[in-house]
């Protein structure tokens, strides 16, 4: 498989469409003009990506007080995603891309190392899409456990 290629900030944001956990259609034009943060996460529900949700979550009101909003996506289906959004009390959008299209666009779909062996799946990634629906900050291979302090550095850099 060839290597996914990678976004860099000053890159146009790739444009997506998605359904979010009711199944209604939510399209990053819709925050033309707003910074929003873009993560994506390999599966509802596992350890790792509700911590990661969950720290988002907490971290809300304080993005949105900087003009920053919050959009997760993941392979999983619209109904896994309301489950997941309702047992953890999320209020931002989860998106489902069960073709990994968008995944794809955003070099957050290819080869990664997990546990010592080279497999095929979603690399846990964040990006900030600025006003202008540029790259601002593009970070790959992120780890669950530090997105709190990711968090923190992007409402300080917005400040």
């Amino acid at each position: 498989m060839s290597e996914t290629s990678r976004l860099a900030p000053g890159d146009k944001a790739p444009a997506f469409s998605l359904p979010d956990a009711d199944g209604n259609d939510v399209s990053l034009s819709s925050y033309q003009g707003r910074r929003v943060v873009v993560y994506f996460y390999p599966a509802a529900s596992t350890p790792g990506c509700t911590k990661q949700a969950c720290a988002f979550r907490d971290s809300l009101a304080e993005l949105n007080d900087a003009g920053i909003d919050v959009v997760g996506i993941s392979p999983d289906k619209p109904e896994k995603l309301a489950k997941f959004r309702d047992a953890e009390g999320l209020t931002f959008p989860l998106l489902s891309d069960p073709e990994r299209k968008v995944l794809t666009a955003y070099g957050a779909y290819g080869q990664k190392q997990m546990y010592g062996k080279t497999v095929t799946g979603v690399i846990r990634s964040t990006f900030v899409v600025d006003e202008k629906g540029k790259i601002a900050a593009a970070n790959y291979n992120v780890k669950a456990a530090s997105t709190a302090s990711s968090i923190q550095k992007i409402i300080k850099h917005s400040a």
